[in-house]
């Protein structure tokens, strides 16, 4: 099973969370919805980083995954 990591920084109010290494990251792409995508050397998205990420409602974030099967 892949490892993911999540970090919520609630000062910056961001969510990051990564598929890869963070040590891997070549270059950032930012979607245009408060949304950054961080690569790898061959263009792999290996993480994102939400901006403007806030959860107030809970001490507790969940993050919700779903496993997609390539063909």
């Amino acid at each position: 099973m892949a490892k993911v990591k999540v970090f919520h920084d609630r000062v910056g109010n961001t969510l990051v969370v990564w598929f890869g290494e963070p040590p891997d990251e070549y270059e950032v792409e930012e979607t245009g919805d408060e949304v950054i995508l961080m690569k790898d050397k061959t263009g792999r998205v290996i993480g994102f980083e939400k901006l403007n990420f806030s959860n107030n409602d809970s001490d507790m974030t969940q993050v919700n995954f779903e496993t997609i099967t390539a063909n």
